[in-house]
């Protein structure tokens, strides 16, 4: 096994690595990788001599580890190397780029690799992205050791484990594994906004198109405006329609509005017939009023229906709602009441839901102005207020979180539809 022990490429790099014979065949310029099982490898080590490049391949390597490195070849039996974009190499293509600590759920910046024998493979086991990893590549990790521990201190060891780590170069990911992506889609949306909102926006278009499709719609709409724009404009439409079709409606007509009119019409109709009508229904109205705010998704049912009977209903309907708060009861479509789920469940099976609505709740039109609906939610305390016509007819549903849109700062609020 030509690899000893543990050891990080920044120790390597401008070492000579010599012939059978002891002789110099050239310094270490960079290493090779390709995809391994699980982890990757080394596949071959480039060496320069003479300001040439030169390829020695891993298995003609004999020794390597941080004393020596030697080949089983001579000077002439090696193969010139030209520089190219189709091999991925550890100093020039993962030093220094930003990458997720799919664990920590956060973005780090790899500031050395760390190597381990593998069989007969040199795999990548992890990346120093610690302090330790920057003084190591000066030459100066020993030192500064020495100085921190004359105060009594230590320099952190800070290595992510390559099975934590979600590349955001798109060429590393033919290296990464499945496991990350995986753990990234696990992760809260509004953390994975973050995370793609920290990196430049091609790393981040490139994290978002990894994301299982209902994790990307759930991230999309947490994500600034200017970036949702860029995103889904760098999507081919039949994905963005995939992604927006899996959103609340509120969220994707807000979304929808602020593209481009030609833009939003072409994704609307690759979007179902039944969604589609849902989200262009809502960007009917002016984002400044209740109808603006409001989501078309809520649960409804009329009064002579058990609360047994609409236990069973909900269990079938509620997955496909974003949020539920309450159990609204209309009669021909008209609201007559309200049920909170906490009355629901502590009442008998057999009592209809005539009998424990409350028949006198607070509504709002769709022309409602946003603080005026604001000023209703916090008097009276409600998570969710129902936006019937002038009728009386359900039309939707806003809910206490849009509310407080209204309240943040302006960088921070997120633009209302108006297309």
């Amino acid at each position: 096994m030509p690899l000893f022990g543990e050891l990080f490429v920044s120790e390597m790099l401008n070492k000579s690595v010599l012939d059978p014979k002891g002789d110099e065949l050239g310094r270490l310029k960079d290493l090779i990788v390709i995809k391994g099982k699980p982890l990757p490898r080394v596949s071959a080590l480039i060496l320069e001599e003479k300001k040439r490049l030169y390829l020695l391949e891993w298995d003609k390597v004999g020794i390597f580890n941080k004393r020596i490195m030697s080949s089983k070849v001579y000077s002439g039996e090696l193969v010139p190397y030209e520089s190219s974009d189709q091999n991925l190499l550890i100093a020039r293509d993962i030093f220094d780029k930003q990458i997720v600590d799919a664990n920590g759920a956060k973005i780090v910046r790899v500031n050395d690799v760390k190597l381990e024998g593998e069989r007969d493979n040199a795999c990548l086991t992890g990346v120093d992205v610690g302090i330790r990893g920057i003084l190591r590549r000066l030459g100066i990790e020993g030192k500064s050791e020495k100085a921190y521990s004359f105060f009594g201190k230590n320099v952190a060891h800070n290595i992510i484990h390559w099975s934590y780590i979600q590349p955001l170069e798109p060429r590393l990911s033919t290296i990464s594994l499945l496991v990350p992506r995986q753990m990234l889609s696990e992760l809260h949306p509004a953390d994975l906004a973050d995370i793609i909102s920290e990196v430049p926006l091609k790393q981040g278009t490139a994290l978002f198109k990894n994301l299982d499709l209902n994790v990307a719609a759930d991230t999309i709409h947490e994500l600034q405006p200017n970036i949702q724009m860029s995103i889904i404009e760098s999507l081919d439409k039949e994905l963005a329609a995939d992604i927006i079709e899996r959103m609340p409606p509120d969220k994707a007509a807000d979304l929808l509005a602020e593209l481009g009119t030609e833009h939003a019409r072409e994704i609307l109709e690759s979007i179902e017939k039944e969604e589609a009508e849902d989200i262009q229904e809502l960007l009917a109205h002016e984002e400044d009023t209740a109808g603006g705010l409001m989501t078309n998704e809520f649960i409804a049912y009329g009064p002579a229906l058990t609360i047994g009977e609409a236990i069973e209903r909900f269990k079938i309907e509620a997955p496909d709602v974003e949020k539920v708060y309450y159990i609204y009861i209309v009669d021909e479509k008209k609201l007559v009441g309200v049920i909170s789920l906490k009355d629901m469940l502590l009442h008998q099976p057999h009592i209809t839901l005539s009998e424990i609505m409350e028949p006198k709740l607070k509504s709002v039109t769709p022309d409602t102005k946003q603080k005026a609906v604001a000023e209703i939610i916090s008097k009276y305390n409600l998570v969710a207020i129902p936006v019937a016509s002038d009728e009386g007819e359900l039309l939707g549903v806003v809910t206490v979180d849009d509310v407080i849109d209204i309240f943040l700062p302006p960088a921070s609020r997120k633009k209302r539809r108006g297309i």
